[in-house]
């Protein structure tokens, strides 16, 4: 039986926690946190981005995701000038307001992992291309991004991470 009546409804909550309960897995089991450092750090790395990129990683975002990414966005005056990781993880700390303290580092790149084992290997390539050298550093799988977009395969064995609508 449907939880809501409504099976989209459903499927983005379900692939909503699988999300959070990926990112919980490497920063504690907080869900109310999970959700804020996905937010956060969804929203300042879309801030980060060209628009067109930024809507096309959007568009790959779980539905219930995709309203916490664009939620009151303004695109005019992106993107941002964040250059270094130390500047990326500060604005995300600032974000994160009044939740438990965090790692915000660990949380990052939690967020990072869960978006490259969820969404298209191309767009995470993609992602990590627009982003300067420091920031790329944060994901999790950036070597291997570089080594695909400069014309190379992915690692022998391993398959394109699932996606999810």
């Amino acid at each position: 039986m449907s939880a809501t009546g409504l099976d989209i409804f459903d499927k983005t909550l379900q692939t909503t926690n699988i999300w959070l309960d990926q990112i919980m897995e490497e920063i504690g089991p907080d869900r109310k946190v999970a959700w804020h450092v996905l937010g956060a750090t969804l929203r300042i790395l879309r801030d980060r981005l060209i628009l067109g990129l930024a809507v096309h990683l959007g568009s790959q975002l779980p539905l219930l995701v995709r309203g916490l990414y664009f939620d009151q966005w303004s695109p005019a005056g992106k993107p941002t000038d964040l250059h270094s990781a130390d500047e990326f993880l500060a604005e995300v700390e600032r974000s994160l307001g009044d939740i438990r303290p965090v790692n915000v580092q660990k949380a990052v790149t939690a967020v990072f992992r869960t978006i490259g084992d969820h969404i298209e290997h191309g767009q995470v390539v993609k992602v990590c291309d627009a982003l300067p050298k420091d920031i790329r550093a944060l994901w999790p799988m950036a070597d291997e991004a570089a080594k695909v977009s400069a014309g190379g395969k992915r690692a022998a064995g391993k398959s394109p991470p699932p996606t999810f609508p």
